[in-house]
C-alpha cells in the first residue's frame, strides 16, 4: 500500500491529506479521526466540542472518520453524522462496526452506562454476529449517522465469538458489500492472532489493529502484516499511544498503558524511546503517529479526537518531519524495529 496524491471525491475537498488505497478502490487519509469520544468516552463532551472537532478535521484534510454503535450506546455515531451533515459527505470515508446490538433498557434510565462511556443507560449491549444480527445494527447505523452506506463496516471487538463473526457474520457483511450498502468489509479488535486468521480465511478487504502495532507493541508485525500485505487486504493502526503512555512529550510514568496502569518496564523503555526522539528534535507522539505508517499494510493511522485542539495537535504531529536517523538509532538499538525494514 503506497501513498498516493488525493484522486477522485478528495480531491475535490481542499487541504485533503494523503491517500493510501484500499482493493475495493476507497482512499483512506493517512490519518483517521476516531470518534469514540464523541460517546462521552471517560468524560462528557458536547455537540458543539464534536461538531468543531469534525469542521477542523475537514478543514485540516482528515477524510477518514471511524465510529461504532458502542461508542456511547449510538451517541457517537449521532454526533459524526450530524456533524458531517453540516459539514460534507462527497469524499469522506465513514467507517462504522457490528457485532453489538443495542436494545432497549427503560428500567435503567436513571443509571449511567458501565462500559466507561457517560451516558444514560437507557440501551443495553448485546452480542449478536448473526446475519440478522448484522442486517439490523448496520441499518440502525445508517440510520443514525444520517447516510444511506457504510463505507467501511468492522466486526467489532470479536474475540469470544470467532465461529459466528468467521461465517454468518462476515457472510452478511459480504452480501451488503455486494448490495453496495457497505463498500469495504473487514474486523476490528485489540488483538492481531485473530485478525491474521480473518484474513487469511475470509474474504475481509481490511481490519483495524488497536494497540499492537505501536511503538511499545509490535504484535502485528510479524504475523498479521505480512499476510495483510500478501492478501491485498489494507491495516488501519489504531490505539497508536497505547491510551495514553505515548502520548506525551516528557513520559508521564503514571499514565495508562493499554487501559491500565504501565508496567514499569514499560514506562522505562518508552522513556529512553522518548529520549531517542529528543536527540533527534522529535516529540514522542509525532514518532508513535508516524511509526505505523512505515509499514507499506498499513493504509490510515487512527487517533481519538475529542475537540479541535485534539485535532490540531494530531495533524501537527501527523506532518511533523522525523529524520530517518532517528528511525535507525531505534532499530539498531532494539527499541522499535523499523516496520520499513521489516516489511
Amino acid at each position: 500500500m503506497t501513498s498516493d496524491p488525493p484522486q477522485g471525491d478528495h480531491a475535490s475537498l481542499e487541504q485533503t491529506l494523503p491517500t493510501r488505497g484500499l482493493r475495493t478502490g476507497h482512499r483512506l487519509t493517512e490519518l483517521g479521526l476516531g470518534a469514540a469520544q464523541f460517546g462521552n468516552l471517560f468524560t462528557e463532551t458536547t455537540d458543539d466540542e464534536a461538531h468543531r472537532a469534525v469542521a477542523a478535521a475537514t478543514g485540516e484534510g482528515i477524510r477518514y472518520f471511524d465510529t461504532a454503535p458502542h461508542y456511547g450506546l449510538g451517541l457517537s455515531e449521532r454526533r459524526l453524522g450530524g456533524a458531517l451533515h453540516a459539514a460534507t459527505r462527497r469524499g469522506v470515508v465513514i467507517s462504522s462496526k457490528v457485532g453489538r446490538l443495542l436494545v432497549d433498557s427503560p428500567d435503567t434510565s436513571h443509571l449511567l452506562d458501565d462500559d466507561g462511556f457517560v451516558v444514560p443507560a437507557t440501551k443495553r449491549r448485546v452480542w449478536d454476529f448473526s446475519r440478522d444480527g448484522i442486517l439490523r445494527s448496520v441499518e440502525e447505523s445508517l440510520a443514525r449517522l444520517g447516510t444511506d452506506r457504510l463505507d467501511i463496516a468492522y466486526l467489532h471487538d470479536p474475540d469470544d465469538h470467532w465461529e459466528p463473526a468467521s461465517s454468518s457474520g462476515i457472510a452478511a457483511l459480504a452480501g451488503l458489500r455486494d448490495q453496495g450498502v457497505v463498500g469495504a468489509i473487514g474486523a476490528g479488535m485489540n488483538q492481531a492472532a485473530m485478525l491474521a486468521e480473518f484474513v487469511r480465511r475470509t474474504d475481509v478487504d481490511v481490519v483495524m489493529v488497536a494497540g499492537r502495532f505501536t511503538l511499545l507493541d509490535q504484535s502485528a508485525l510479524h504475523d498479521l502484516l505480512p499476510v495483510a500485505v500478501a492478501r491485498g487486504v489494507g491495516v488501519v493502526a489504531a490505539a497508536v499511544y497505547n491510551s495514553g503512555l505515548l502520548s506525551t512529550k516528557v513520559v508521564d510514568g503514571t499514565a495508562t498503558y493499554d487501559y491500565g496502569a504501565a508496567p514499569r518496564g514499560i514506562v522505562e523503555r518508552a522513556a529512553r524511546i522518548a529520549g531517542v526522539c529528543e536527540r533527534h528534535g522529535v516529540e514522542l507522539p509525532a514518532a508513535a503517529v508516524q511509526y505505523p505508517l512505515r509499514h507499506p499494510a498499513v493504509v490510515s493511522v487512527v487517533t481519538g479526537m475529542r475537540t479541535e485542539e485534539h485535532v490540531r495537535s494530531n495533524v501537527a504531529r501527523y506532518r511533523a518531519d522525523i529524520p530517518e536517523a532517528l528511525w535507525e538509532e531505534l532499530h539498531i538499538t532494539g527499541l522499535a524495529p523499523d516496520p520499513a525494514r521489516a516489511s
